[in-house]
């Protein structure tokens, strides 16, 4: 008789992969905690505190009993409503509180939407540069991420062209990300219109993120797709937070936005595995969504300065090239012409090469490209203090310095 062995972890999870991101900051404090001098560029994390107003409402949240018990899966009535009003503010989306299910971060919004529309065998497609979790959400479902490819001479955008070419009869999703984490791309009204008229053309679903809507710079403007072509409303899911735009990473609400019945089953998928966002979170997060927008403007101001000072030392590397971001908090140079030179005893081929010699030899932290389906880059966040930055580009240029000469 033949004995199956069986993993001491299924093929399922055992498949993810790390967060990049999150392991280069952990790498990066682990340093730190050693008494190292590292600079970390490594997660998107704002250095601001959270506004005065949303904590005090927290305290108070805390010494309140009525906080200390289960409330619904589904999210505190009240902060749904709040989504909903800022929904129809800010993305031209009308909604209500019964299309919104509070989570525990934009994760938990990505997770639950992908597993309540995805079948096993059904495609999505993912432009690249992508966010390191969009992949794995999306094989967690049982779904199947199609990559499409943009780069530097397309401004990290994808166009209707190649999202058709992409597209199968197997294609049910197109994530569709603008302000984009890892490029700061952003793309311009007409073209969110296109690609929206596009996907409802072809019965497909948009799962579309917009946590850095509030972070655009410059002339660049922010436009929803939802908001913009009317005819994808009923098959498209918005993803959102207040990490971000509040500097609340560490709190832990997002939301999705949809249809009715789709926000219903991702409510009851909930249900069984988290239930309902700690309380106080809740509560803060209703603060600042009542707060307004006030205390965006002063980080959004120091966030423009960083975006421009980074922009301005990353092209003077030698072998680096860095587009100007239009919105989000990073940089995404091609650091191909930094490749293939000797530099204190090593040749890097690769951008994770690359990233990992930086660390090592001039203690700074930059996430490789290959976490982001795009080789040949590095992503640096600019939401870190002034200081700081500026130190860690110098040591970066002084490294690749020694390749040039």
């Amino acid at each position: 008789m033949t004995t199956r062995t069986h993993s001491r972890v299924s093929a399922r999870v055992g498949g993810i992969s790390e967060s990049a991101t999150l392991a280069v900051d952990a790498a990066a404090k682990r340093l730190q905690a050693e008494g190292r001098p590292v600079i970390g560029f490594g997660a998107g994390e704002p250095d601001f505190p959270t506004p005065d107003y949303v904590v005090e409402a927290a305290v108070a949240a805390c010494r309140d009993p009525r906080w200390h018990r289960y409330t619904p899966a589904g999210g505190l009535p009240e902060l749904r409503a709040a989504i909903a009003e800022a929904t129809s503010r800010d993305s031209s989306l009308p909604a209500t509180p019964e299309q919104v299910l509070v989570t525990n971060g934009g994760k938990q919004a990505l997770y639950n939407t992908f597993a309540a529309l995805l079948d096993p065998g059904d495609e999505v497609l993912l432009p690249a540069p992508y966010w390191t979790t969009y992949p794995e959400s999306i094989r967690l479902a049982g779904g199947v991420p199609v990559v499409v490819p943009t780069d530097e001479t397309t401004g990290f955008l994808a166009s209707v062209a190649a999202l058709e070419a992409a597209r199968t009869p197997a294609t049910k999703i197109l994530v569709f990300v603008s302000p984009s984490n890892p490029t700061g791309a952003v793309y311009p009204p007409e073209q969110v219109a296109a690609v929206g008229r596009w996907a409802a053309d072809n019965g497909l679903w948009v799962v579309t993120d917009e946590i850095y809507q509030h972070l655009v710079y410059g002339d660049a403007t922010f436009a929803s797709l939802p908001g913009l072509v009317e005819e994808t409303r009923d098959r498209c899911v918005i993803v959102s937070g207040v990490a971000k735009t509040y500097a609340m990473t560490g709190w832990r609400v997002g939301w999705m936005v949809g249809p009715r019945d789709v926000v219903a089953a991702a409510t009851n998928l909930q249900s069984h595995a988290t239930s309902n966002v700690a309380n106080v979170s809740q509560v803060a997060a209703l603060a600042a969504l009542r707060g307004g927008l006030a205390a965006v403007a002063p980080m959004r101001e120091a966030f423009d300065r960083r975006r421009q000072a980074m922009v301005a030392g990353l092209n003077a590397i030698p072998g680096f090239s860095c587009p100007v971001p239009d919105g989000a908090f990073y940089c995404f140079p091609a650091v191909t012409g930094a490749l293939g030179r000797p530099l204190r005893g090593r040749v890097p081929t690769s951008s994770a090469e690359l990233a990992s010699l930086i660390l090592e030899e001039v203690e700074v932290a930059v996430v490789p490209g290959e976490a982001f389906g795009a080789p040949g880059y590095l992503r640096l966040s600019y939401a870190l203090g002034d200081a700081d930055l500026a130190e860690g580009v110098r040591r970066i240029h002084a490294l690749l310095d020694e390749a040039a000469g």
